[in-house]
């Protein structure tokens, strides 16, 4: 009993502490450049890369009605004259842009983000305009640390297009804005109800007792939202990716709780005695050393973790680059 008081004290601790580690930034301005959204926008003469595995294709032309792309017609044959008769007609109210010599392809989802973090001097405006530069177009933000009310309010003002920025799905970091500590259902329950009603999308989880993780992924379901999860190497022992999925867990984020959840003749990670969490170079240098604690990859045990999965219908979320995370980083 006092073992288990003092890890969930201990989650408390730490949740808490991972939650409010960003104040929030300054706002991003309100979009001053660019046009749209348009009634009916044509785009003449593309090459379409349809991120289905297909090789390109063109030249196209590609009409879009109310935000959706409607049609893409073959227009010709590269190197010759384009067959004017196949286009598709423009009406006198029409946008129509020729882009003879550029490529179309599907907007790229960031499932795991960190936006408007100001750690680095960095304003809010200057990543949201770098994801569009690199073709991200929906971002998912994992924790909504700067606040899920700024969040929310950056979320609204991009889907008005009043900012330039990628679409942006809210994710409120467990435990956030808490009124007493998670460390029982009831409050968790209550806590996911809480979050639900104020327009979160979803839920991002470090750790918690296995009981509280149950709790709030079932409130979580219920209520519509998305989940995805951190398996912080302080909870990862009683709580791997195969007891998320089996409780209804999304996703995993980056890859730790995987090798946990592989182990064939341990339990505990085999870490150096002088092991510290709190020392980012131990966390990541020893993280990537339990992979050679876990299942060879094609085993017995390695396939059936991987078909479990799979059978599950979970994701595992390696994520991009964290943009605040490597910007000027050796400095």
């Amino acid at each position: 009993m006092r073992r288990h008081l003092l890890l969930s004290v201990l989650t408390v601790v730490m949740t808490a502490w991972s939650v409010n580690i960003l104040s929030a930034p300054e706002s991003a301005p309100d979009r001053e450049a660019g046009e749209g959204p348009h009634e009916r926008l044509i785009l003449r003469g593309l090459t379409v890369i349809n991120g289905e595995g297909a090789p390109p294709l063109g030249p196209v032309d590609i009409v879009i009605e109310g935000d959706r792309i409607v049609s893409v017609t073959t227009v010709g044959y590269p190197g010759v004259p384009v067959e004017e008769r196949r286009r598709p007609k423009a009406g006198e109210d029409d946008r129509v842009m020729d882009l003879e010599g550029h490529y179309a392809m599907p907007g790229f989802i960031d499932l795991h983000a960190h936006f408007g973090g100001d750690a680095q001097g960095v304003p809010a405006e200057y990543v949201a305009k770098l994801w569009l530069a690199h073709g991200v177009t929906t971002i998912r933000e994992a924790g909504s640390f700067n606040g899920l009310g700024w969040v929310l309010e950056h979320r609204g003002r991009s889907e008005k297009n009043a900012i330039a920025a990628p679409r942006i799905v809210a994710y409120a970091a467990f435990g956030m804005g808490a009124d007493e500590p998670l460390v029982t259902t009831e409050p968790a329950r209550k806590w996911v109800r809480k979050i639900a009603e104020q327009g979160a999308d979803g839920i991002k989880f470090f750790g918690a007792p296995p009981e509280v993780m149950r709790a709030a992924l079932d409130e979580a379901g219920k209520r519509g939202l998305g989940s995805m999860m951190h398996h912080a190497q302080l909870d990862v022992v009683r709580w791997n990716v195969l007891d998320s999925a089996r409780a209804g867990l999304g996703s995993m984020e980056h890859w730790y709780g995987l090798p946990e959840a592989l182990f064939e003749d341990r339990t505990i990670q085999d870490y150096p005695a002088d092991y510290n969490y709190a020392d980012e170079q131990h966390r990541f240098g020893e993280a990537g050393r339990l992979w050679a604690q876990a299942a060879e990859p094609g085993s017995e045990t390695w396939n059936a973790v991987r078909d479990e999965l799979i059978a599950l219908d979970f994701t595992i979320d390696p994520t991009f680059t964290i943009y605040e995370a490597s910007r000027d980083l050796m400095r």
